[in-house]
């Protein structure tokens, strides 16, 4: 009696102890997902592989400031007899040099562009975080209306993946002629959910990005471009991001993974685009 009285302590010790274990090792993720958590939102990278003139497009460097004191980077790629102005947001990762192909498409559809970098990315000062981003993207809209005195009318608002959020969240606040949201999530904690499905993300989650949220207040004409195949964000945020938004709105529908869909699609992706920006925004 007394020996099984003794090993059934041993085994409850170790139960106890595999289950203290347990906990700290969850613990620990949790902590490292509150506190490090930028670090798997934000990827810059510093150096620009390439510059627009190297792909047969005329460009001009531009730089302008934030509210808070930061200074931008950017180009802004001018086309002949433009039909208007794309404000171009990349997602999370690179630069803007790593963006060559779209706009080789926006200037083949006889646009202006203005891209830059968020803070933190490429030749722009800074860090990365949520607001900051927002007043990135206020800065590069007044840089078009109050430095360029660029008619409103005629800027396209066009953001891919965490680029979409920022746009919509700019779109929102102002009314440009039309909006784009390319391969967009939600919000980050619905994303993030989709990754650690079993830790408490909505909880733990710092960052919002709450695109969702936003497409209700823009009224301009919306696209909506996603891909069935898409690997990181779900078709199913693209099609509740459609039911968001307000009419005018349109859906396209493309192929291939996150980060390779524009040379996947090919020709149906720009004629997409094309005809929404013609038909719907009447550009």
């Amino acid at each position: 009696m007394r020996v099984t009285i003794v090993a059934y302590r041993r085994m409850w010790n170790s139960i106890v102890l595999i289950l203290v274990t347990l906990v700290g090792v969850y613990a620990a993720v949790a902590a490292l997902l509150y506190f490090y958590q930028s670090n798997f939102i934000y990827y810059p990278e510093r150096q620009w592989v390439a510059t627009p003139e190297q792909f047969g497009l005329s460009y001009e460097s531009v730089r302008f400031g934030t509210t808070d004191g930061v200074t931008l980077s950017g180009w802004y790629v001018p086309a002949e007899r433009a039909r208007g102005v794309v404000l171009f947001f990349h997602g999370n990762a690179g630069n803007i040099s790593h963006r060559m192909l779209s706009m080789q498409i926006f200037h083949g559809l006889r646009f202006d562009i203005l891209i830059f970098d968020y803070r933190g990315y490429g030749k722009s000062e800074g860090r990365p975080d949520e607001i900051g981003t927002y007043r990135d993207a206020e800065a590069a809209w007044y840089h078009l209306v109050r430095q360029r005195n660029i008619d409103p009318s005629k800027i396209v608002v066009f953001g891919r993946s965490l680029g979409a959020a920022i746009a919509s969240h700019l779109a929102a606040k102002h009314t440009p002629r039309a909006l784009i949201v390319e391969s967009a999530f939600t919000s980050v904690p619905e994303l993030a959910a989709r990754f650690y499905p079993f830790m408490p993300v909505r909880w733990l989650t710092r960052f919002h990005y709450a695109t969702k949220e936003h497409l209700p207040k823009v009224t301009c004409p919306v696209l909506v471009v996603h891909s069935r195949d898409d690997d990181i964000v779900p078709f199913d945020h693209g099609r509740a991001l459609f039911e968001a938004a307000q009419a005018p709105k349109d859906f396209l529908g493309i192929n291939g993974g996150h980060n390779d869909a524009l040379l996947v699609t090919g020709r149906r992706y720009e004629q997409g685009l094309d005809r929404f920006l013609a038909n719907v925004a009447r550009l």
